[in-house]
């Protein structure tokens, strides 16, 4: 971090997800043989037909790896992110235990198509205090982003955060709220919204803010949940922890045929990415290379899972797989689950202290 103030995070993809707020909703070489006692002995010395002062062949240079496709997790993990210029606006709140205030950053990310630039805007609360104090990108769930508005999705998390001594940071995603528009950003998979969350931890860590750089976590809800898996994936190592709660599916075709199928024949962007793609059963290979699972290997971080037995948005299978499949993989995950439904209401708050004890016992 750069310099500390003497006075006085987890934040996808998918074709549609849910939020707790206003939406839901291959052979081994063979053993060498024996000489045979009738045969002589192999010389040891440069073999009769070989001049001495032959060179040896030289090894075959490797083929060059096949970059990945642009769009595809894969792809995700091959850009550069840079996320910076992280910008404090209005206060929005000044509490006894935290100041929340509107805050804009650059989530800047080199694809396949060449440099992007980006404004993302959300929302900060930091806590009173000397610091450094651990942080927190959160990750919303979906909302439809023309009725969105700044800070939506995960007020409750935020908030409780910051009072237990976390700096705390809500993306919005690219269009929504006052962020830049993409305009290709759902053909694209809405993979631009895990670069967002990746650009946030690190503008977080380049401000001039009284956050520890090394006790930073990810935290998202739903849609948010398969946001930050895919952040994972694309960059290990990017932070110390991570809460997926009421995850979608790591499997994207999953995600389709629960949010999208119904309205596919009527929505304008579900027939472009059809004709482009192809829907699942069209083309099932690029649906799994949008799919997190699939790379769960490369995921350094612990996981904690959070889902409720109830869920009938994201059903509980959903998080039952994705734990078995990260634990296949290596990952040190755990599932918590909870009586509760989708957007966690009595269950809340024993949830939530689950998730901060996580956080804490993995040093964040």
């Amino acid at each position: 971090m750069r310099r500390r103030l003497l006075g006085p995070v987890i934040a996808v993809l998918v074709l549609a997800g849910c939020s707790g707020e206003d939406a839901e909703p291959d052979a081994a070489p063979p053993p060498s043989s024996s000489a045979s006692s009738s045969q002589p002995a192999e010389p040891t010395g440069t073999p009769s037909n070989a001049s001495p002062s032959a060179e040896p062949e030289p090894e075959p240079e490797p083929a060059p790896a096949e970059p990945a496709p642009a769009v595809s997790v894969a792809g995700l993990a091959e850009q550069t992110h840079q996320g910076d210029r992280l910008r404090l606006g209005a206060v929005r709140e000044d509490t006894a235990t935290y100041t929340s205030y509107d805050v804009t950053y650059r989530s800047r990310s080199t694809t396949g198509r060449g440099p992007e630039s980006l404004t993302i805007s959300g929302v900060l609360n930091v806590p009173k205090g000397r610091g450094p104090f651990p942080a927190v990108v959160l990750a919303h769930g979906y909302i439809d982003p023309d009725v969105y508005v700044r800070g939506q999705g995960m007020t409750r998390e935020r908030g409780y955060l910051a009072e237990r001594g976390y700096v705390a940071l809500h993306v919005d995603y690219r269009n929504h709220a006052e962020s830049t528009d993409d305009p290709d950003y759902q053909l694209k998979m809405r993979l631009g919204y895990s670069a967002d969350v990746i650009n946030a931890v690190k503008a977080l860590r380049a401000a001039d803010l009284p956050v520890a750089d090394d006790r930073v976590a990810l935290f998202g809800r739903s849609m948010g949940g398969g946001v930050i898996l895919k952040a994972l994936v694309a960059e290990p190592g990017l932070v110390q922890a991570a809460a997926p709660w009421a995850s979608v599916s790591s499997l994207e075709a999953q995600n389709f045929e629960q949010f999208q199928r119904d309205d596919a024949a009527d929505d304008a962007d579900t027939a472009e990415l059809r004709q482009r793609y192809g829907l699942p059963e069209d083309n099932p290979r690029f649906w799994r290379q949008n799919s997190s699972r699939p790379l769960f290997d490369r995921i350094t971080e612990p996981v904690l899972m959070v889902h409720g037995r109830f869920d009938d948005t994201c059903p509980l299978p959903w998080a039952e797989a994705t734990q078995a499949a990260l634990v296949d993989a290596g990952v040190d995950s755990r599932l918590a689950l909870y009586d509760d439904g989708h957007a966690f209401g009595p269950a809340f708050f024993a949830a939530m202290d689950r998730t901060i004890a996580f956080f804490r016992n993995q040093g964040v």
